[in-house]
């Protein structure tokens, strides 16, 4: 069963993202009016030190006026290539830049509503060059260690289902363990 969308128009814009109203025809020939935000790619990175602990951001939210461990993010930058947006956002955010980045995963987090892809990228090695320039961005950074990643995501001290996705994989990927209570 597709949907089809017939039209769409943009209701708002900015640098940042679109707020679009689409005509959506359905299956059974019904239309019907759906918003949809359409958003620029987001670069997501970590690193993960030899001693399995993996670099997080614990930050506030104000949206949904919540506190959570986050990696480093951001939108892409026109001309700019996903990984190296990765990078950049991991450095101004921790103060930490990356050695070599491997594609973890590329998620879609909330297709029903809007088109963001993001791409979240990790290393196995960092060098620390300083204070992070967005610090504001963060209460703290801290190195977790990646076992406690299951019982922080079932707590919901990781309320951004693409970061808990990314620190699950990271978790089975570096331990090799189920991830399932």
């Amino acid at each position: 069963m597709q949907w089809v969308k017939k039209n769409e128009q943009t209701v708002y814009a900015n640098r940042w993202f679109s707020v679009n109203l689409a005509d959506v025809e359905l299956p059974d020939g019904r239309h019907l009016d759906h918003f949809l935000v359409r958003l620029r790619p987001v670069a997501v990175a970590t690193v993960v030190n030899e001693a399995n602990e993996v670099l997080l951001l614990w930050r506030h939210r104000f949206i949904t006026d919540s506190w959570g461990w986050e990696l480093a993010a951001g939108v892409v930058e026109d001309g700019e290539g996903v990984a190296a947006a990765a990078a950049r956002e991991l450095e101004e955010e921790t103060g930490w830049r990356p050695g070599p980045l491997r594609h973890l995963m590329s998620v879609e987090p909330s297709n029903g509503l809007t088109d963001a892809r993001h791409h979240i990228y990790w290393a196995d090695e960092g060098e620390y060059v300083g204070h992070p320039v967005d610090d504001f961005e963060s209460d703290r950074r801290e190195w977790v260690p990646l076992k406690l990643v299951p019982d922080l995501v079932a707590r919901g001290e990781v309320p951004a289902a693409n970061m808990a996705a990314a620190l699950l994989l990271l978790h089975h990927l570096r331990l090799g363990q189920d991830v399932l209570p």
